[in-house]
């Protein structure tokens, strides 16, 4: 849902919730605003969950030693990403 959506959903059903008085047959609007209000709590806990729980990789990358001039050289080199996405849900 994102992080938008939720906040969405929690404002505007707290205006339906303790905002507004109209009276609709069959319909009640407190009870909207707070249905409203707890699917953007839920999509929200959701969504900072999913965010935060998301793998960040570090790549090693260890070259053997070899000879070069004579000389022994190990070169060692680390890159680090965070843009890695994370692995898709089980069953995808």
């Amino acid at each position: 849902m994102g992080i938008g959506g939720s906040i969405f959903l929690l404002a505007l059903g707290a205006i339906l919730a303790f905002a507004v008085n109209a009276d609709i047959s069959g319909l009640d609007l407190n009870v909207v605003g707070w249905v409203l209000m707890a699917a953007g709590l839920v999509g929200l806990i959701v969504t900072i969950w999913y965010w935060n729980s998301r793998r960040r990789a570090v790549v090693v990358n260890q070259a053997r030693p070899g000879v070069v001039g004579g000389g022994t050289v190990t070169e060692y080199r680390e890159t680090r990403r965070d843009d890695v996405p994370p692995p898709p849900p089980p069953g995808y």
